[in-house]
């Protein structure tokens, strides 16, 4: 994916004349990273972390802010506590977008949950009988799930069909609820077809990663355009150049296991 967006990067930098930065140089290289390092070692506590079982990733956000705090104001020294009031005020006006945008979202994952629909028994519908007992009640994930197996056999098409069902959920829902939801229901038809599981969780991810960035929900949208203080529809069209990457990303994962596949299997060994 960082490949695909760096060349999409840079098709469009030519094609529109932006101009060049400096020159790489290992000297400027290790200057900026003196520079940075404690900026970088939030990166790599949270990584650190969350792999280690240290916290949970939710937990290691919070860690993040903290750390971040205490950089910013005692070792960067570019807020001070005034500042620090100011920055947390405007955080709480971006973050009540969000909030709400994945209150809403979590909403509709719940009624998919829990949500029933009466489906005629096989003899109600062939005429045998007709006992209302023979009434049926299924989750609507497992009618999408019985839809997709019964419209074909062919692995390509299905391959297509399960990424087209995760990115229209990813821009209604957010990730959390989608992964819950729909993988116990979509991973034995990724099976079937002989996507592994690895290689189908790649692609579950991807695809909830791609929808954070789609309307209607979009919660990564919103955050460019609160923060970058820029109407969504500018932050929309700008984006799409990069929708063609990601996709053409998420297809080469579908059908290519070997990309999603080589670490694990070397670290297997």
């Amino acid at each position: 994916l960082a490949v695909s967006l760096m060349i999409g990067s840079y098709i469009i930098s030519v094609k529109r004349s932006y101009p060049k930065g400096d020159r790489f140089s290992i000297k400027n290289l290790l200057k900026q990273l003196s520079v940075s390092f404690w900026a970088l070692a939030a990166v790599l506590i949270v990584v650190v972390g969350v792999v280690g079982g240290v916290f949970t990733a939710t937990e290691s956000a919070a860690i993040a802010v903290i750390y971040s705090l205490v950089v910013s104001v005692f070792i960067y020294r570019g807020l001070d506590w005034k500042g620090v009031w100011r920055v947390m005020g405007d955080c709480v006006d971006t973050l009540s977008i969000v909030l709400i945008l994945i209150a809403t979202s979590n909403i509709f994952g719940n009624c998919l949950t829990r949500l029933h629909v009466p489906v005629l028994a096989a003899g109600a519908i062939i005429g045998l009988t007709d006992n209302p007992i023979l009434l049926t009640r299924l989750h609507v994930p497992v009618m999408a799930a019985n839809a997709i197996t019964g419209f074909t056999n062919n692995p390509i098409v299905l391959a297509l069909l399960l990424n087209l069902i995760l990115l229209i959920l990813g821009c209604i829902m957010d990730m959390a609820p989608i992964i819950l939801i729909a993988t116990p229901i979509l991973l034995p038809i990724a099976t079937s077809i002989g996507l592994d599981p690895v290689q189908f969780g790649i692609m579950v991810v991807l695809n909830c990663g791609i929808g954070l960035l789609t309307p209607p929900v979009g919660a990564v949208l919103f955050i460019g355009s609160a923060v970058s203080k820029v109407p969504m529809e500018r932050v929309v069209k700008a984006t799409l150049p990069f929708y063609l990457c990601m996709i053409i990303t998420l297809l080469l994962i579908t059908f290519v296991p070997a990309i999603s596949l080589w670490l694990p299997q070397v670290l297997a060994q």
